[in-house]
């Protein structure tokens, strides 16, 4: 992988701040749309559109992907996906901007590239799957629960932290 770095030292805001801008933008998304953050909405959205751009009579007779054309609605028109648009392209300005953006593949001295490329994607697959199961991702259940003051909100936000906590005793030996 390439490998561009910079000799600009990286300023970064301060986690107090962003902490709390996040949390005023989350009250203002209950404020405006009438319901929390969340990004496992995008990628549902995008697989109905997908499935149903392939497959449209199985789309619409499948009970998984029937709900998203309720009231003739377009999958693809829902406000997450441009939430999510908006997030890659923020970040990718962001990091334009501070001379942060370049290619590279983290890893530990204990395994490949190859390796940790294969975790993520075994990671991502298994997030994505969790997330449908439970009917929304960690942003969704933990962060927007907590804005509304939601006891769930808050037990979700422990067992998210508690899992990685536990799940990272056995992974560790592959970064240290």
């Amino acid at each position: 992988m390439m490998d561009i770095k910079s000799d600009k030292q990286h300023t970064y805001w301060n986690p107090y701040l962003g902490g709390f801008l996040l949390g005023l933008i989350l009250i203002m998304t209950f404020f405006l749309t009438g319901r929390g953050l969340g990004a496992s909405g995008a990628a549902k959205a995008i697989v109905t559109q997908t499935v149903h751009t392939v497959a449209p009579t199985h789309a619409e007779n499948n009970a998984y992907y029937a709900d998203q054309f309720l009231g003739g609605k377009v999958p693809i028109s829902n406000w997450l996906v441009f939430e999510v648009i908006g997030v890659v392209a923020g970040a990718f300005i962001s990091g334009s901007l501070s001379g942060r953006v370049f290619f590279r593949v983290q890893h530990s001295p204990k395994i490949t590239a190859r390796k940790r490329l294969w975790f993520a994607l075994l990671g991502g697959a298994l997030f994505g799957f969790g997330a449908q199961f439970a009917k929304g991702c960690t942003s969704g259940a933990a962060l927007s629960g907590m804005t509304v003051l939601s006891l769930g909100g808050y037990i979700a936000m422990l067992s998210i932290f508690g899992g990685a906590f536990l799940f990272a005793y056995f992974f560790r030996k592959l970064w240290l």
